[in-house]
């Protein structure tokens, strides 16, 4: 339902930019698909891997690996590979809400999602290469540590 209030909301705005200046309507609207092109083959490919990795992991290896009792050994799992992947937030969230549909942990979805939002394993050369080896390495683990404090706080929120 607040989806649907949302894209009621959403439509309503654009209608009433496009009474109140029609040509910087259709300029917002082209950059906007422009945007959304740019961004739809790496949006496809990561739907295509987590659907493929959603029908070869049923429910059950997914509570295993990192659902509620997987414990420490789940969280660091998530975290890790949240940390050694490269994707955009805008398709980490739905990645997360798939991989909570399939049978996955809060805290463990928590880990992996702030872990791949702050720490970059593969962008780390590159991090080297203008901040400096230790200022990158640094930086890097203080994300990983973070990431694991923000997913104790996020399980310790939704036990509340």
């Amino acid at each position: 339902m607040d989806t649907l209030a949302l894209y009621l909301i959403a439509g309503a705005c654009l209608v009433w930019s496009f009474l109140q200046n029609r040509e910087k309507t259709r300029v917002a609207l082209k950059k906007a698909f422009k945007a959304f092109e740019g961004i739809l083959p790496q949006f496809l490919v990561v739907l295509i891997l987590v659907a493929i990795a959603l029908a070869i992991l049923d429910e059950p290896t997914i509570s295993l690996i990192l659902g509620k009792d997987s414990g420490v050994w789940g969280v660091l799992a998530a975290s890790l590979v949240g940390a050694v992947t490269l994707v955009p937030g805008f398709v980490a969230f739905p990645v997360a809400a798939a991989l909570l549909q399939g049978g996955a942990g809060v805290i463990q979805i928590a880990a992996f999602v702030s872990s791949l939002m702050m720490v970059g394993v593969v962008t780390l050369p590159l991090e080297i290469q203008f901040f400096g080896k230790r200022t990158a390495f640094l930086r890097n683990f203080l994300a990983y540590i973070f990431s694991l404090i923000a997913a104790i706080f996020v399980g310790w929120v939704v036990s509340l």
